[in-house]
Parts: structure tokens; sequence; C-alpha cells
């Protein structure tokens, strides 16, 4: 499958780099400056060396990249809120013009769900979306196969970077701005933590089960919100004194959608360590499923976002 791959961040550079092992061709790679185009497939390791030297992947405008010949579009921009400008016109661009469209980017599907399926309902083009939650981690996939109206309630361990803070304030007895700064260091926080230590990127993920789940509807005004900027070391210890630790946890229920500071077990099976996410899925006839892994990373998320494109096929 020929693909235009927009984005040129870990998620994007890790799919156009992992397309050919997956037998797809790069026809098309932009960056929010820059693009390159090439109906024969461009050469993905010509356009990362001209983003290394020059800021850009190439020097063509990044609206050619929409207008090139592509069957699916891989929208890898950053996720921004509201509007979710510019993805979901980059979605609604080719979904126009019948092409398939898979995100990483997670603001078009919290967003503006309801509007997208009314695109694609107009288009021979489909949309898919699974990197947009937990990474590599499957739950769209296994949401899709169980079928969505017999998941009664999703829950989970949404985000690596207020997992890994949490985790090592329970394990060391740190306060909350030493292990953000460590966090910092390792490269596991932004230097701009707010998205994550906030819960805005758990509650982004909690929009899109409750969308899946529900049939569209929600968006990130319509889950409530807590991060953990305000768990203090003596809430660890006195949770471990009575077996328990706490975690930031997302949750999709008939009655809506959470996200928040939680006390569970030390060994439960939400009590994941360090960056690991995991999705817990209660459903009707199969029970409580439980599936764990790599919440974020470029060849990580790249391998749901490829997945999505094999099914494409």
């Amino acid at each position: 499958m020929r693909l235009a791959v927009m984005g040129a961040g870990d998620v994007g550079r890790s799919v156009a780099d992992l397309a050919g092992e997956y037998g797809h061709t790069v026809t098309a790679f932009a960056d929010s400056t820059g693009a390159v185009v090439d109906p024969d497939g461009v050469d993905v390791d010509a356009a990362l060396d001209h983003k290394e030297r020059v800021g850009s992947v190439g020097e063509d405008d990044p609206a050619d990249a929409l207008a090139a010949e592509y069957d699916a579009l891989v929208e890898a921009t950053p996720t921004t809120l509201g509007d979710a400008h510019p993805g979901f016109e980059h979605v609604r661009a080719a979904l126009e013009n019948d092409r398939h469209v898979v995100l990483a980017n997670k603001g078009p599907v919290a967003e503006r769900y309801d509007d997208l399926r009314a695109l694609e309902a107009d288009s021979a083009g489909e949309i898919r979306f699974e990197a947009t939650v937990a990474g590599a981690i499957p739950a769209l996939s296994t949401i899709d196969g169980v079928g969505a109206e017999r998941v009664t309630a999703a829950r989970g361990v949404l985000n690596g970077t207020a997992n890994f803070i949490l985790t090592r304030m329970a394990t060391d007895g740190l306060d909350y701005e030493h292990v953000l700064a460590e966090a910092q260091d390792l490269g596991v926080a932004e230097a701009d933590p707010t998205f994550d230590v906030e819960g805005t990127d758990a509650a982004l993920k909690c929009a899109i089960l409750a969308n899946v789940i529900h049939g569209g509807g929600y968006a990130l005004e319509d889950v409530d919100v807590e991060g953990i900027t305000d768990v203090p070391p003596s809430a660890l210890e006195l949770a471990a004194e009575d077996g328990r630790t706490v975690r930031l946890i997302g949750e999709v229920t008939e009655d809506g959608a959470r996200v928040g500071p939680r006390l569970v077990p030390e060994n439960h099976t939400l009590a994941v360590s360090g960056t690991m996410n995991i999705v817990q899925l209660e459903t009707e006839h199969a029970g409580r499923l439980n599936l764990s892994g790599r919440g974020a990373g470029g060849p990580e998320t790249a391998t749901a976002v490829l997945g999505d494109v094999n099914r494409l096929e």
C-alpha cells in the first residue's frame, strides 16, 4: 500500500522507516514546514537526514503530500485540543478524496469523533486509530473483536510518564518535583510535562475509548480529570502500609469517563510499574481482559499504525 505520512516526530519517523518491512511504500512524507514526494517511493533515510541538517524532511510544500498519489494517509502530527487543527483537516482532505486514514494523532479522534465518522460515511475510505490508545497495546482491536456493545467498562494506566513518576515516588519515598526532574533527565517526561501529569493525555485516551464503546458523543470536556501533581509522598507511604499503591487510572463506564489518582493493591493487575501501560476491559461474556505493554515510543506506536494499514488491505 502507498502511504502519505504526515508528521516527522518519533512516530512519523518510525512509520516511514518501518513501512518497507511491512510491505508498504512511502510516496509522501511531510512535517510542518516541508515535504518530499515521490510516486516511486521516498528515500526515507535521505528525508530524515535532510531534516537533521535543514529542519524539514524536504523542500516541497506540506500540502503537496496531501495531493500526492497514496492509498492511506498516516496522520502522525502532534495532538492538539479543541478543533484538532491541523490533523482534522488532513483527515478530511484524505477522506474527501476517498483515501484511507490511519491516525496516531489523538486529537481528531478524541475531540471530533462524530465529525470523523460523518466524513467516513460519505467516503470510500476508512479510518483506523489503534495507535491513539496505549501505543502498541491492541486495545481497540480487542474491543472490535469482542464487540463494542459487549464491553461494559474499560479502565487502565494510560500514561507512562505519570506512572513512572508515581512508581518512583512510591519505591523511594521521593517527592513529585524530584522525580519529575529525574524523568525529564531520562527523557521520560517532556520539558513541559503538563499534558501528562495533569491527566490530559490519559483523558484524551478515555474519550477515545468512550467514543468507541458508546458509539460517539464524547470529547475531552466530557471527561472528569484530576492529575498527579498534588499527590504527596505521604499518601504513597500510607498506602504502602496498607499494602496498596497509587496509580493514575482512566476509566470508562456506562456513567461516563474519568481520570484520577486511585488506590490499588500493590499486587493488582493495574499496579504496573515504570512506563508500562495496561488496559482492562470488562465484557459481558468473556469476563475481564487485561492487555499490557509499552504505551508509547516511536517503533512501538508505529507497529500499531502499520498493523492498522495491514488491516485496510
